[in-house]
């Protein structure tokens, strides 16, 4: 009982320490406009949500670099590209890696789309993604479909890495349809 305790304390004392991670939102609606943000990617370059303007976005949230669910849907993203690229749709993950990490994974895994970091949270606790075990934060593995006029057309709250990428691709291909 102490010991139960004392974890409730220690993520309190967390919580009180990191104040945006003690502070979830809510995941996005349908509808909604897509938040606005600038990140750095793996260089350090800054990229603004704005850019994706005129084509699909899948903006996919992960928990870390290099780690295997996370690789696995990295892969599967990297192996799809033409699919998403026939489609008009680019390919964004976030985390809260710093760019060196990113860089590293992305080398190793030959990911040709942009990886950026957030290194604060503070982008995923406004499409509400962000996660607080304690003193550990982090992204969770979610993706938002962003639509070519900038507005959130899907969200994917229980992502499975094996699955995700063929969901994604028939609901652009469904919801592109006029």
């Amino acid at each position: 009982m102490i010991g139960v305790r004392f974890f409730t304390l220690l993520c309190l004392a967390a919580a009180a320490l990191l104040p945006h991670a003690a502070a979830a939102t809510a995941p996005l609606q349908v509808g909604e406009p897509a938040p606005a943000f600038t990140l750095p990617d793996a260089d350090g370059k800054a990229h603004q949500v704005g850019e994706w303007r005129g084509h699909w976005l899948v903006l996919y949230f992960y928990p870390r670099d290099d780690t295997p669910g996370c690789t696995a849907e990295a892969q599967n993203f990297r192996d799809s590209l033409p699919a998403f690229a026939a489609v008009n749709a680019n390919i964004v993950g976030i985390s809260l890696d710093d760019g060196a990490s990113h860089r590293a994974f992305a080398d190793k895994q030959h990911l040709p789309f942009t990886l950026l970091s957030d290194p604060g949270g503070t982008v995923a606790l406004r499409y509400g993604s962000l996660t607080n075990l304690g003193i550990m934060h982090f992204a969770k593995r979610q993706t938002y479909l962003i639509d070519p006029e900038g507005l959130v057309a899907k969200v994917y709250l229980k992502v499975d890495p094996a699955e995700h990428v063929q969901q994604l691709l028939a609901d652009i291909r469904s919801l592109a349809k006029p």
